[in-house]
């Protein structure tokens, strides 16, 4: 039973509160990003991963979790797309008080050279959790609504937003289209680096209508098909 009350910021939302509020279709998938390449990690990222991993599970906190595995990732992201993204950590993302569409997000991609404020389109929405992945959908999903309306506002509407709830070491991607919320119910981990920049690098080029328009061939960001 739902009450009328909105949620008062993104942490407040729930799947099915999101759902309701927003008129959204759920559409669960296994392997929903199977033909997605995958993008090969550096050496340097690699070599950062099993240096800082053991330092981040015996931490065990959600900041450790984003510093020492999240954020070396998305930065490695960013190189292989040679710098033509940016991404912002721990930032206020005020869209619509009105419905709750306010907070800090713990990390946002924008496909944008803009490197002091966030411009759009914002692409992509990463939340960090130090567990339960599902508890942090409807918090994920509430910020691709909000990062919608805000490239929606500044006329740099695109296809497709990405989004994706992350202990650091286990990861589960969504996509926003339209109305619809396309859930993966594949897991990723560690061991699939490559599958995870791959298709957080997809969700980088796809911000650019629906095409490679980030200035990197496919050969240039180092993507392969996955035998």
């Amino acid at each position: 039973m739902f009450t009328n009350e909105v949620p008062t910021s993104y942490s407040k939302y729930t799947l099915a509160k999101v759902k309701d509020i927003f008129s959204l279709t759920t559409n669960e998938k296994v392997d929903l990003f199977i033909d997605t390449p995958i993008l090969e990690p550096s050496l340097f990222l690699q070599e950062i991963l099993a240096y800082n991993l053991p330092l981040a599970l015996a931490s065990n906190s959600e900041k450790a979790r984003s510093e020492m595995i999240i954020s070396p990732i998305l930065i490695e992201l960013r190189k292989q797309l040679q710098d033509k993204i940016n991404i912002f950590s721990g930032i206020e993302f005020n869209v619509e008080s009105d419905n709750g569409l306010t907070g800090v997000c713990d990390f946002i991609i924008s496909n944008s050279s803009e490197q002091l404020f966030i411009s759009a389109p914002v692409v992509t929405l990463v939340e960090a959790k130090k567990e339960n992945i599902n508890a942090g959908f409807g918090q994920c999903v509430a910020e691709m609504i909000a990062a919608k309306i805000f490239n929606e506002r500044s006329k740099n509407e695109i296809p497709a937003i990405y989004g994706t709830v992350t202990t650091g070491t286990n990861w589960r991607f969504l996509k926003l289209e339209g109305s619809i919320i396309n859930i993966d119910l594949s897991e990723y981990y560690l061991r699939d680096i490559d599958k995870i920049l791959g298709i957080l690098a997809m969700g980088a080029k796809r911000g650019n209508s629906g095409n490679c328009g980030l200035g990197v061939s496919p050969s240039e960001a180092n993507f392969q098909e996955r035998e």
